[in-house]
């Protein structure tokens, strides 16, 4: 092994018997066929749809030297590298093929507030002075601006290539959001973490995991096996799982950091709601500060303390964090203040899209909210179906008017979509055309009113069929501000 060079194919898979293909030397990684180019090592993994065994003769003519699979392939010239384990053998070879990383990374799992953590978390790490950046949902988030990834969480080629890239841009603080798919995947395997969190766990993604504890167990991977003992674990003492997310940090022998209304490390102690911001009295080493956070909603509230948590377990001072949290800047598409009306009711997008979210955001926005509630929403298509009802009937309970439209439909039929939603609120508006049910939302609005458009948040395309067409939630209610005589925030 001495004489293996760092990225022939026996040190990327640490392949330790003698085989003719140990020192062939890998030009790249790809687990799509198309992407293959000559000298690449090709991973044949098995999805949910497709199985990368179908691919690898298509690899192999693109250029593959070398096929990882689960079982032999017959048929090809290549050597066929046969791995117990290919999804951990691809982020373990992406790790190795990719060597660089920030040398300060977090990660944060959860159902809802992944996006709003790691990006109030950067802020605060770049208010403290550090070359800071996040990624996930919203794409890598950088000083020198944005790269869109277009997953929560890459793949784990396109993850380790990314952190590499992120190393070369001097970045020396990441904040990571870590999906139950990239964790039950093991993308995040190979990545340094010095600290993890979590936010929260609700109905979410039942398509993919089948069961709730299914998706618990897998958001669990994060403490169980990723991080190193020691390690903060920041978790949000008021989730109605944060009991068993405990008990896994501390059976992982981590350093456990309680944070909320019953952390015992960073405790909310008031929260006093304001038309554009709240004020927060926070408890932290026996001392009380307090912070007028510039963000609307409780549960943003509590994204930015789980930030803060963050932030001090990692050891910046109590000081800067919290003057940090004082100018803090939403995140797009998450209860995003896009403007108001002529006729004074305020305008909001958010990315609410399980029962909990909505739920959530609708009750967190009634204190800033004297007149009615105006909720435009719908659910996405080939996706869990069972949450529709429940969303419909949460926007009943919550909101005064609901028009129920398009979200991403997919390859399912909208109307079907739509029907199953209003199966829990049957006294919607039912508006299939997304862009006319805001429009109507935003003219019926009243001085008081708030307008709250749901489910696509910082989403610039919406995908009908499998063709991703341009639309903006926050564009469609700018032009008609623009039009009609409101104002932009």
């Amino acid at each position: 092994m001495e004489n293996i060079a760092k990225n022939d194919i026996g040190y990327l898979l640490g392949l330790t018997n003698d085989c003719e293909i140990q020192n062939a030397h890998v030009t790249g990684l790809a687990l799509d066929s198309r992407k293959v180019k000559p000298g690449f090592a090709f991973f044949a993994l098995q999805g949910t749809k497709q199985n990368g065994e179908d691919f690898a003769k298509a690899a192999e003519d693109n250029g593959a030297i070398a096929i990882v699979a689960k079982q032999h392939i017959d048929g090809l010239s290549v050597p066929v590298i046969v791995a117990s384990d290919p999804y951990l053998a691809m982020s373990e070879a992406a790790a190795k093929f990719y060597p660089k990383q920030p040398h300060t990374i977090i990660a944060v799992t959860g159902t809802n507030g992944k996006s709003s953590t790691v990006d109030f978390l950067r802020q605060i790490w770049a208010a403290a002075g550090h070359r800071a950046a996040s990624l996930g949902t919203l794409g890598a988030i950088t000083p020198d601006g944005a790269i869109n990834l277009g997953f929560t969480t890459p793949d784990a080629i396109a993850l380790h290539q990314n952190l590499e890239i992120l190393a070369d841009k001097k970045i020396t603080h990441l904040a990571m959001e870590s999906s139950s798919h990239a964790l039950d995947q093991k993308r995040m395997h190979g990545v340094k973490l010095v600290a993890g969190g979590f936010t929260n766990l609700t109905q979410d993604h039942l398509d993919y995991h089948n069961t709730m504890a299914e998706y618990g167990k897998a958001k669990m991977i994060l403490f169980e096996k990723l991080l190193p003992k020691g390690a903060p674990a920041i978790i949000n003492a008021d989730a109605t799982e944060a009991t068993a997310f405990e008990n896994c940090a501390l059976q992982a022998g981590l350093d456990l950091k309680l944070v909320g209304w019953r952390g015992n490390y960073l405790k909310i102690q008031e929260l006093w709601p304001k038309p554009a911001s709240q004020r927060v009295d926070y408890r932290f080493e026996n001392k009380t500060w307090p912070v007028e956070i510039p963000l609307i909603g409780e549960f943003q509230a509590l994204n930015a303390t789980m930030a803060a948590g963050f932030a001090l377990a990692l050891g910046e001072k109590p000081e800067v964090v919290f003057a940090a949290m004082a100018k803090l800047r939403t995140v797009k598409g998450r209860m995003e203040h896009v403007g108001e009306t002529k006729t004074g009711a305020h305008v909001f997008v958010d990315y609410a899209h399980t029962p909990d979210g909505l739920d959530v955001l609708l009750r967190a926005i009634r204190p800033h909210a004297p007149g009615k509630i105006i909720l435009v929403f719908g659910c996405g298509g080939d996706r869990d179906k069972t949450k529709r009802p429940r969303m419909g009937a949460i926007g009943g309970k919550y909101a005064d008017v609901v028009i129920v439209t398009d979200d991403n439909p997919r390859t399912e039929d909208a109307a079907t979509i739509r029907r199953e939603v209003i199966m829990g609120v049957p006294n919607a508006i039912e508006i299939g055309d997304r862009h006319n049910a805001i429009i109507r939302g935003l003219e019926i609005a009243k001085n008081g009113d708030a307008v709250i458009v749901a489910g696509k948040g910082h989403e610039t395309g919406q995908i009908v069929g499998n063709i991703v067409l341009p639309f903006s939630d926050q564009e469609t209610a700018m032009d008609f501000l623009n039009a009609n005589g409101g104002t932009i925030a």
